[in-house]
Protein backbone atom coordinates (compact mmCIF):
# COMPACT_ATOMS: atom_id res chain seq x y z
CA UNK A 1 0.00 0.00 0.00
CA UNK A 2 1.15 3.21 -1.18
CA UNK A 3 1.04 6.58 0.54
CA UNK A 4 0.09 10.27 -1.23
CA UNK A 5 1.83 13.14 0.43
CA UNK A 6 0.42 16.32 -0.74
CA UNK A 7 -0.90 19.84 0.15
CA UNK A 8 -3.54 20.57 -2.95
CA UNK A 9 -6.17 18.75 -4.95
CA UNK A 10 -7.74 20.06 -7.87
CA UNK A 11 -9.77 19.08 -10.28
CA UNK A 12 -8.53 19.25 -14.09
CA UNK A 13 -11.25 22.01 -15.32
CA UNK A 14 -12.20 25.13 -13.23
CA UNK A 15 -14.95 24.27 -10.83
CA UNK A 16 -14.69 20.63 -11.94
CA UNK A 17 -15.53 17.32 -9.89
CA UNK A 18 -12.99 14.92 -7.99
CA UNK A 19 -13.72 11.33 -7.63
CA UNK A 20 -12.77 9.38 -4.60
CA UNK A 21 -12.23 5.73 -5.58
CA UNK A 22 -14.90 3.83 -6.80
CA UNK A 23 -18.44 2.38 -5.77
CA UNK A 24 -17.95 0.42 -2.38
CA UNK A 25 -14.58 1.46 -1.62
CA UNK A 26 -14.06 2.77 1.82
CA UNK A 27 -12.08 5.69 3.17
CA UNK A 28 -10.54 5.90 6.86
CA UNK A 29 -9.73 8.92 8.96
CA UNK A 30 -6.88 7.92 11.15
CA UNK A 31 -7.92 8.96 14.72
CA UNK A 32 -7.37 12.55 15.71
CA UNK A 33 -7.25 13.64 12.41
CA UNK A 34 -10.41 15.66 11.11
CA UNK A 35 -12.00 17.20 7.93
CA UNK A 36 -12.80 21.10 7.75
CA UNK A 37 -15.24 22.92 5.67
CA UNK A 38 -14.40 26.54 5.20
CA UNK A 39 -16.78 29.27 5.45
CA UNK A 40 -19.12 29.00 2.49
CA UNK A 41 -18.24 25.70 1.63
CA UNK A 42 -21.52 22.45 1.74
CA UNK A 43 -20.94 19.07 2.14
CA UNK A 44 -23.82 17.60 -0.13
CA UNK A 45 -25.72 14.34 0.50
CA UNK A 46 -27.32 12.86 -2.46
CA UNK A 47 -31.04 11.57 -1.91
CA UNK A 48 -31.18 7.59 -0.72
CA UNK A 49 -27.70 7.98 1.06
CA UNK A 50 -27.16 7.27 4.77
CA UNK A 51 -25.05 8.66 7.43
CA UNK A 52 -24.23 6.40 10.61
CA UNK A 53 -23.41 8.43 13.74
CA UNK A 54 -21.72 5.72 16.44
CA UNK A 55 -19.95 9.07 17.86
CA UNK A 56 -20.14 12.41 19.25
CA UNK A 57 -22.23 14.81 17.38
CA UNK A 58 -22.25 18.59 17.79
CA UNK A 59 -23.85 21.52 15.80
CA UNK A 60 -26.17 19.33 13.88
CA UNK A 61 -30.34 18.86 13.88
CA UNK A 62 -30.64 22.67 15.44
CA UNK A 63 -31.81 23.55 19.00
CA UNK A 64 -35.27 23.28 21.16
CA UNK A 65 -34.90 27.06 21.91
CA UNK A 66 -36.48 29.58 22.71
CA UNK A 67 -37.73 27.61 25.35
CA UNK A 68 -39.79 28.62 28.46
CA UNK A 69 -41.28 27.53 32.00
CA UNK A 70 -43.27 29.99 34.00
CA UNK A 71 -45.07 28.87 37.61
CA UNK A 72 -47.63 30.72 39.21
CA UNK A 73 -46.26 31.18 43.18
CA UNK A 74 -48.36 34.13 44.16
CA UNK A 75 -52.08 33.64 45.49
CA UNK A 76 -54.56 34.39 42.50
CA UNK A 77 -58.36 34.42 43.12
CA UNK A 78 -60.66 33.93 40.22
CA UNK A 79 -64.06 35.02 39.62
CA UNK A 80 -66.88 32.83 38.50
CA UNK A 81 -68.03 32.51 35.37
CA UNK A 82 -65.25 35.02 34.39
CA UNK A 83 -62.42 34.22 31.86
CA UNK A 84 -59.13 35.15 33.73
CA UNK A 85 -55.52 35.29 32.57
CA UNK A 86 -53.34 34.07 34.58
CA UNK A 87 -50.20 35.94 36.36
CA UNK A 88 -47.49 33.62 35.62
CA UNK A 89 -45.06 35.76 37.91
CA UNK A 90 -42.10 33.15 38.51
CA UNK A 91 -39.79 31.42 35.36
CA UNK A 92 -38.35 27.92 36.37
CA UNK A 93 -36.26 28.74 32.94
CA UNK A 94 -36.40 31.54 29.71
CA UNK A 95 -33.45 30.41 28.00
CA UNK A 96 -33.88 33.92 25.36
CA UNK A 97 -35.92 36.25 27.86
CA UNK A 98 -38.74 36.02 26.15
CA UNK A 99 -41.52 35.25 29.09
CA UNK A 100 -42.89 38.28 30.51
CA UNK A 101 -43.28 37.53 33.81
CA UNK A 102 -43.90 40.79 35.43
CA UNK A 103 -46.78 42.82 33.50
CA UNK A 104 -48.89 40.99 30.56
CA UNK A 105 -47.47 37.51 31.46
CA UNK A 106 -47.08 36.45 28.05
CA UNK A 107 -44.56 34.46 25.99
CA UNK A 108 -43.70 35.69 22.77
CA UNK A 109 -40.96 33.46 20.92
CA UNK A 110 -38.95 36.11 19.25
CA UNK A 111 -37.76 33.74 16.54
CA UNK A 112 -40.53 32.27 13.95
CA UNK A 113 -40.77 28.55 13.97
CA UNK A 114 -43.23 25.66 14.95
CA UNK A 115 -43.53 25.50 18.97
CA UNK A 116 -45.05 22.69 21.51
CA UNK A 117 -46.86 24.38 24.04
CA UNK A 118 -48.03 23.46 27.79
CA UNK A 119 -51.01 25.02 29.61
CA UNK A 120 -52.10 23.79 33.20
CA UNK A 121 -53.90 25.12 35.78
CA UNK A 122 -55.26 23.41 39.48
CA UNK A 123 -58.31 24.88 41.07
CA UNK A 124 -59.12 24.59 45.40
CA UNK A 125 -62.13 22.55 44.66
CA UNK A 126 -64.28 22.12 41.96
CA UNK A 127 -68.48 20.79 42.81
CA UNK A 128 -70.49 18.52 41.45
CA UNK A 129 -71.09 19.40 37.81
CA UNK A 130 -69.28 21.98 37.40
CA UNK A 131 -66.62 22.95 34.94
CA UNK A 132 -63.07 24.15 34.28
CA UNK A 133 -61.86 25.77 31.26
CA UNK A 134 -58.25 26.57 30.08
CA UNK A 135 -57.25 28.37 26.87
CA UNK A 136 -54.70 29.42 25.22
CA UNK A 137 -54.74 32.68 23.60
CA UNK A 138 -52.56 34.21 20.91
CA UNK A 139 -52.63 37.65 19.90
CA UNK A 140 -55.56 37.83 21.67
CA UNK A 141 -57.91 35.26 19.80
CA UNK A 142 -58.09 31.62 21.53
CA UNK A 143 -56.48 28.95 19.52
CA UNK A 144 -56.58 25.94 21.93
CA UNK A 145 -58.86 25.13 24.76
CA UNK A 146 -59.45 22.36 27.21
CA UNK A 147 -62.55 21.42 29.67
CA UNK A 148 -62.46 19.42 33.18
CA UNK A 149 -66.34 18.44 33.48
CA UNK A 150 -66.99 17.01 37.18
CA UNK A 151 -69.29 14.49 38.02
CA UNK A 152 -68.48 14.39 41.81
CA UNK A 153 -67.76 17.39 44.58
CA UNK A 154 -64.54 17.70 44.31
CA UNK A 155 -63.07 19.66 47.54
CA UNK A 156 -59.73 18.39 47.51
CA UNK A 157 -58.28 20.11 43.90
CA UNK A 158 -59.45 20.32 40.29
CA UNK A 159 -56.95 20.31 37.47
CA UNK A 160 -57.31 21.16 33.50
CA UNK A 161 -54.26 21.20 31.04
CA UNK A 162 -54.04 22.29 27.35
CA UNK A 163 -51.63 21.16 25.01
CA UNK A 164 -50.86 22.29 21.33
CA UNK A 165 -48.34 22.85 18.33
CA UNK A 166 -48.65 25.91 16.65
CA UNK A 167 -46.64 28.43 14.04
CA UNK A 168 -45.78 31.48 15.09
CA UNK A 169 -44.55 34.17 13.94
CA UNK A 170 -41.40 36.25 15.70
CA UNK A 171 -44.32 38.50 17.42
CA UNK A 172 -46.78 36.51 17.95
CA UNK A 173 -47.59 36.58 21.85
CA UNK A 174 -49.42 33.42 24.08
CA UNK A 175 -51.12 33.83 27.37
CA UNK A 176 -53.11 31.37 29.25
CA UNK A 177 -56.47 31.39 30.35
CA UNK A 178 -59.06 29.86 32.79
CA UNK A 179 -62.65 29.87 33.44
CA UNK A 180 -65.02 27.88 35.70
CA UNK A 181 -68.27 28.36 37.39
CA UNK A 182 -68.24 26.89 40.82
CA UNK A 183 -70.46 29.50 41.81
CA UNK A 184 -68.11 31.59 43.79
CA UNK A 185 -64.15 33.18 43.68
CA UNK A 186 -61.40 30.32 43.53
CA UNK A 187 -57.58 30.66 44.25
CA UNK A 188 -55.75 28.57 42.08
CA UNK A 189 -53.34 26.47 43.47
CA UNK A 190 -49.19 27.62 43.00
CA UNK A 191 -46.09 26.49 42.31
CA UNK A 192 -45.53 23.56 39.70
CA UNK A 193 -49.55 23.00 40.38
CA UNK A 194 -50.33 26.13 37.67
CA UNK A 195 -47.64 26.35 34.94
CA UNK A 196 -47.19 27.50 31.13
CA UNK A 197 -44.51 26.12 29.24
CA UNK A 198 -43.29 26.02 25.48
CA UNK A 199 -40.37 25.09 23.52
CA UNK A 200 -39.24 25.16 19.43
CA UNK A 201 -39.64 22.08 17.48
CA UNK A 202 -36.44 20.77 15.55
CA UNK A 203 -37.18 20.54 12.04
Amino acid sequence: MGTIKTTNIEPIADNGTVALGSSGDTFNIPNGSKINVASGGNITVASGATITNNGTQTGFGGTMTPAFMAKQTGTQNVSNTTWTKVQFNSEVFDTDGTFDSSSNFRWTPGVAGKYFMYFGVTLDDLGDGKRLFTKVYKNGSGVAESLTLSSAAVTEKSSNSTSFIDIADSDDYYEGWVYHDVGNSENLRTDYQTIFMGYKIIE
